[in-house]
């Protein structure tokens, strides 16, 4: 009769672990506190550990981590459809199109309705034409964009396909405006922000933004970083 693993074996064998990423987090963040827990506490030295997706700093929610073998399938969970929830603040725009940076532009309200701005959600359903933030980690010339972005470019970035299944507004009340999105790998939630005031003839740009879906899996099954330095019985 075989034995049963022990936890090391069973993460360096590979886990898919879901996490609901605090915010101001990086992913990274995620992913080197959890290779530490294994290296320290399960002595787990060179074990493999990767994330399926980042997820901005400033947005909480679902972030799947593999380990050990299941790092071969982060491709798969990358390309999977991702669902969020958040809040769109009209009335003015940021450089990075979130509130990673300060206001830099006022734009009109009044004319701006409920009605409209459901409206407004059909431009983005479908297959779209989308130019991703500058202050993103696409790679450009070698680096990352936000890191032209932080030195002063200007530049626009390429606009890729990216599909939007669902687009819905869940809460009106000016300035803010909650929304449900469904989409593509590769969708850019600030761009959308951006696009979106573009169109109520405004300006726009992320406030809040929370991950609840990838694929299958559901931010309502993940586990807290305190849940899991638990499960791995590390201290955080």
């Amino acid at each position: 009769m075989s034995e049963t693993p022990t936890l090391a074996e069973e993460f360096a064998s590979g886990k898919v672990l879901l996490i609901d990423k605090p915010l101001h987090w990086t992913s990274f963040d995620a992913v080197n506190r959890i290779k530490a827990m294994l290296k320290h506490r399960l002595g787990l030295k060179k074990i493999k550990v990767g994330h399926a997706g980042t997820l901005d700093p400033l947005a909480t929610g679902l972030l799947i981590i593999c380990t050990g073998k299941m790092t071969r399938s982060i491709d798969s969970f990358q390309s999977l459809e991702k669902e969020y929830t958040g809040t769109f603040f009209l009335g003015a725009t940021t450089p990075s199109s979130d509130l990673e940076t300060q206001p830099d532009r006022q734009f009109p309200t009044d004319h701006i309705t409920g009605g409209m701005t459901s409206e407004v959600t059909r431009q983005f359903t479908g297959k779209i034409q989308q130019v991703p933030p500058l202050f993103s980690a696409k790679k450009i010339e070698g680096k990352r964009a936000y890191s032209h972005a932080r030195e002063g470019s200007d530049m626009v970035l390429k606009a890729n396909e990216v599909e939007i299944s669902e687009f819905t507004i869940t809460r009106f009340e000016l300035p803010d405006v909650d929304f449900r999105v469904v989409c593509s790998k590769g969708t850019y939630i600030r761009a959308l922000a951006r696009d979106f005031g573009e169109a109520l003839q405004s300006g726009a740009y992320l406030k809040a933004l929370r991950r609840t879906r990838i694929g299958q899996f559901s931010v309502d099954q993940a586990m807290s970083m305190e849940q899991i330095s638990e499960k791995i019985k590390a201290p955080l």
